[in-house]
């Protein structure tokens, strides 16, 4: 019995690893996402949920493009787990609750800006990949639906095209990639002070250049591929050569947060650069559950911000239920972008309509009295390893 018994649990775990990856889940895309003859893309109105996108973007756009967008490091098992990571805990949902004011319930505060919703478009570069009009489209679109934008520094359009296309008082966070050279540090701060951001993204995840075996096969590379000599010293220096608040993002164990803590930063993003940079590091729901499980008064020391495998409303209220401020997307975006405007206006408008129906089916009455109790956190499905 006990030698069946092995042989079934073997068994079992070779046909979970052996089985294929999914571009996206088989909820009838392909029967209703059609082509027309001249290779027009299907009616955005038959777009019903971000993984929509990445089906449409795949089938039309040159594989070159695609694979800029897609690939993950290495085997792309953290790009995978990214996404997967949060099916593995079971949600545990309240019922005869009066949740019919939860969409008024939706907006938020990062470092003291107000939004519509407890999401953002992370720092994503080349959007003209996708639209000629490139990152002017998340400009809008982010206005449009009054959330956040991230612009990356390797942004087609560049910081200061971006900055004029803003709406008045529209709020922009500025990504960078920084170096060990200060004159070149000390004009991107000059220049992204100039064009008006609130908060400077200083990305701390790319140290080295990315095992991508997919993008080398296409030869669309890292933007950054050189070795960093930073430290956190290196960030106290920083600080000290603007005047915007500085976010680091790339935050992968407790260790580091906590450090980040110390060191009095105002923000951090939990990210592993999209499961693009080291495969085998951490999703953000790992690390946002490992910071919750030492010490959940974190997410109130700092203002903890996330991004990585987002596609549904209830992974971005996991995320929230551990104490996560807001939560980042940027494939959906950068997919998206092939409708132009009109693509990134319907990825907020679907994730706002999400989180809200998710929401209230778990018995939400307000989503900022959300808690980890919504969340079976204890009793992880291995199936999804």
């Amino acid at each position: 019995m006990h030698i069946q018994a092995g042989v079934v649990s073997l068994l079992a775990s070779s046909a979970l690893a052996a089985r294929p990856f999914l571009n996206e889940p088989d909820t009838g895309i392909e029967d209703i996402l059609k082509f027309s003859s001249n290779g027009s893309l299907p009616d955005i109105k038959s777009i019903v949920g971000l993984p929509d996108f990445e089906y449409v973007a795949r089938n039309y756009l040159p594989i070159r493009n695609f694979t800029y967008y897609r690939n993950g490091a290495a085997g792309e098992y953290s790009y995978r787990n990214n996404l997967e990571v949060f099916r593995r805990y079971r949600l545990r949902p309240r019922v005869l609750v009066d949740i019919s004011n939860i969409e008024s319930t939706l907006s938020t505060t990062i470092l003291g800006h107000n939004f519509s919703a407890p999401f953002f478009i992370s720092p994503c570069a080349r959007a003209d990949y996708a639209h000629a009009d490139a990152e002017i489209n998340f400009v809008k679109g982010a206005a449009a639906g009054n959330i956040l934008y991230m612009p990356a520094l390797f942004a087609q359009r560049s910081i200061e095209d971006i900055a004029a296309a803003k709406k008045p008082g529209q709020v922009l966070f500025q990504q960078l990639y920084l170096e060990s050279n200060e004159t070149f540090n000390k004009d991107l701060f000059a220049r992204t002070e100039k064009a008006g951001a609130k908060a400077i993204i200083f990305t701390v995840d790319s140290a080295a250049d990315g095992n991508r075996h997919r993008a080398a096969r296409f030869g669309v590379g890292s933007a950054d591929s050189s070795y960093s000599a930073f430290s956190w010293n290196f960030y106290e220096q920083l600080r000290n050569q603007t005047k915007l608040p500085i976010i680091l993002k790339g935050i992968m164990t407790v260790e580091d947060a906590e450090e980040a803590i110390r060191r009095k930063v105002p923000a951090i993003i939990l990210s592993n650069h999209g499961g693009r940079q080291l495969d085998g590091s951490p999703s953000a729901l790992e690390v946002a559950l490992e910071m919750y499980e030492k010490d959940k008064t974190m997410f109130q020391k700092i203002e903890v911000l996330a991004d990585g495998g987002i596609r549904y409303g209830v992974d971005a209220i996991m995320l929230l239920s551990l104490g996560v401020k807001a939560v980042g997307l940027g494939r959906p975006f950068m997919y998206s972008n092939i409708y132009g405007q009109a693509g990134v206006e319907k990825v907020i408008q679907i994730m706002k309509h999400e989180i809200a129906i998710d929401a209230g089916n778990m018995g939400i009455p307000d989503l900022k009295k959300i808690s980890p109790d919504f969340v079976e956190w204890k009793k992880p499905n291995g199936w999804a390893m």
